[in-house]
Order: C-alpha cells, then structure tokens, then sequence
C-alpha cells in the first residue's frame, strides 16, 4: 500500500524559509503527477506545485517566484522549498501522488486548479500534513 508521509513543517517567522519533504513508500517518486497541496484554516483546499513525470513544474501564482518543488528519485522524495515567507502562507500543506494513470486523467498542470474532488479522484494518494505557521 501506497503511503507519503510529510515532515519539515514548522513555525518561523516572516520573512524566513522552510523546506517540507514528503517520503513515498512502495511508490517510486516521479512515475506519474505528485504535488503540494495546502488548506488555511476555514479556507478551501488549494494548489500550490506540481511536478510531473518528465520534471516538469507549475506552481500556483501566490507562490511563484517563493517555493520551488522537486523530487529525488534517490531517495524517493518530494521536497518543497518554501522561501520568504509570509503569514498568508500559513496552512496545513499535503502531498499528493497520483498512483494510477486514469483513462480521463487530466495534465498535471491542471491539478493545480482541480477542486477538491477532482484533485482527490485524480491523485490517489494523499499524506496527513505538515502544518506550517508563519508570524509577522
């Protein structure tokens, strides 16, 4: 059974960065469309990066030019770095693997701006969050 755990959240303060890593178990990281989800409080779900099999990236406008997604085959992980923070960046953040390639999958890009149920249908596998804090 496909499992990702996140770790890497935290507090800081604005201004500074944070890194999350989200370790895949019995999938190999970069077979198909993994991302970085995350969900403020009382807010919707919303996409921040995505990172597609042949490496290609797409980040959400709100974190272009921030946060950077990669992955390392190597050891199986899916990183976000998440540079100069603000308090609006506060949330709980999840990674997401899509683990079987559906006949109507969508790009990956468009994960981005899938709702919540398209993003769940079409990305299996989801981790339990890392939660990350910014102060001013």
């Amino acid at each position: 059974q496909v499992h990702l755990v996140e770790s890497g959240g935290g507090s800081v303060q604005s201004g500074g960065s944070l890194r999350l890593s989200c370790a895949a178990s019995e999938y190999a990281v970069g077979t198909y469309c993994m991302g970085w989800f995350r969900q403020a409080p009382g807010k919707e779900r919303e996409g921040v990066a995505v990172i597609d099999s042949d490496g290609s990236t797409n980040y959400a406008d709100s974190v272009k030019g921030r946060f950077t997604i990669s992955q390392d085959n190597a050891k199986n992980t899916l990183y976000l770095q998440m540079n100069s923070l603000t308090p609006e960046d506060t949330a709980t953040y999840y990674c997401a693997a899509d683990v079987f390639l559906d006949s109507d999958q969508p790009p990956c890009a468009e994960m981005l701006v899938a709702t919540t149920d398209e993003a769940t249908k079409y990305l299996e596998v989801w981790g339990q969050g890392t939660l990350v804090t910014v102060s001013s």
